[in-house]
Order: C-alpha cells, then sequence, then structure tokens
C-alpha cells in the first residue's frame, strides 16, 4: 500500500522552470515503478514521463522529452519532475502515480495502481 502527495506546482511565466515532487508513504517504495500524468482543461489525463524502481530506467512524452526530467530518491521516498523551459501547453494538474509489477506498460493510466491528488501547474504566455 503505497500514498502519495505531490507539491511544487504554482504559477511561472513561459520559459521557467518548476520542480514538482511526490512524496510516498507505505511499504515496499522502491519496488514500484513511479509515473507522472497532467490533465489540462477539457482534456483527458496525458502520460508525461515514468521511472523505473531503480531510476536506471526512464520515458518521457514527446511533447517534454528534453525539457522535463524524472528521477527519485527512494531514501528519502521522493519522485521529481524537474521541468524547464516551461510552455503555456504544459499548463495541467500534475499527478503522480505507482505502478507496481515491474515495468512496463508505463504509457497508460490504467496500469498504475496509486494515485496522488494532484498539484497544478500553471505557465503564462
Amino acid at each position: 500500500q503505497v500514498q502519495l502527495v505531490e507539491s511544487g506546482g504554482g504559477l511561472v511565466q513561459a520559459g521557467a522552470s518548476l520542480r514538482l515532487s511526490c512524496a510516498a508513504s507505505g511499504r515496499t517504495f522502491r519496488s514500484y515503478t513511479m509515473g507522472w500524468f497532467r490533465q489540462a482543461p477539457r482534456t483527458s489525463r496525458a502520460f508525461v514521463a515514468a521511472i523505473s524502481w531503480s531510476g536506471v530506467n526512464t520515458d518521457y512524452a514527446d511533447s517534454v522529452k528534453g525539457r522535463f526530467t524524472i528521477s527519485r530518491d527512494n531514501a528519502k521516498n521522493t519522485v521529481y519532475l524537474q521541468m524547464n523551459s516551461l510552455k503555456p501547453d504544459d499548463t495541467a494538474v500534475y499527478y503522480c502515480a505507482a505502478k507496481d509489477g515491474g515495468y512496463s506498460g508505463t504509457y497508460y493510466r490504467g496500469s498504475y495502481d496509486y494515485w496522488g491528488q494532484g498539484t497544478q501547474v500553471t505557465v503564462s504566455s
């Protein structure tokens, strides 16, 4: 069982950077694949990034590749999403998610077992 709490969102101008954090609690945190998804107004929830339990394997949506970096510190039970060169199209609620069962199917929200409540990121033009 894992509980997830996101933080670090806010209002920034285009070109700025933000770092989101996802604090996890519960047992066997290091066994979980972790992901970030986002949902903009009037859109469905979309994949952003994923990272394996070891931190060796990562994946990114094409829209954020080269700008966003996912990382984790298992000793601190925390997953991060470093977001650089932010664009207005990045405006969304960002959700942290945890997935059991290995590093596969990471692009699909249905693959994840636990979700945080989300943190708002707003990027002005």
